[in-house]
């Protein structure tokens, strides 16, 4: 049997495991039993952005933003969309960085919209600008796949 992955619940916290297979099986919880994905982003303060790099086994792209930025709302549906596509491979996640401003300093976000692809709890790429439903997920496949 393939190692299980650990997912984090974005509704609870909690850390699930599970086999990487039955991602695509709509996954619940097992302490609330929401679904693990519902194709919607999760918005995260500093805490649970820590908590998703560290507990989540799979890729978390996050889209950093700020409520006074129109590119920022022009994208925020595409980004949404973007999570049908790229869940549950992905999870997608929201910081707002006028709540979290010294999570955005401390990974130097200087302009906004700027989406991050984290794994095995670094970054492995950046890109500021607002983007296209297909043009993100294409983006995440480009530079999930580089080494």
């Amino acid at each position: 049997m393939p190692d299980p992955i650990h997912v984090l619940c974005p509704h609870c916290g909690v850390a699930n495991r599970l086999p990487a297979a039955r991602l695509a099986e709509a996954p619940r919880c097992g302490a609330c039993k929401a679904p693990l994905f519902d194709g919607h982003p999760v918005a995260l303060d500093d805490a649970a952005f820590r908590a998703h790099l560290r507990g989540d086994d799979i890729p978390l792209l996050v889209d950093f933003w700020a409520t006074w930025c129109g590119p920022c709302r022009t994208m925020a549906p595409e980004f949404e969309r973007a999570a049908s596509l790229l869940e549950p491979r992905v999870r997608l996640a929201k910081v707002d960085i006028d709540a979290a401003p010294a999570l955005a300093a401390e990974l130097g976000i200087q302009s906004v919209p700027t989406i991050a692809l984290f794994a095995r709890g670094r970054e492995v790429a950046r890109r500021s600008g607002a983007m296209p439903a297909r043009q993100i997920a294409a983006w995440v496949a480009e530079a999930a796949a580089q080494p």
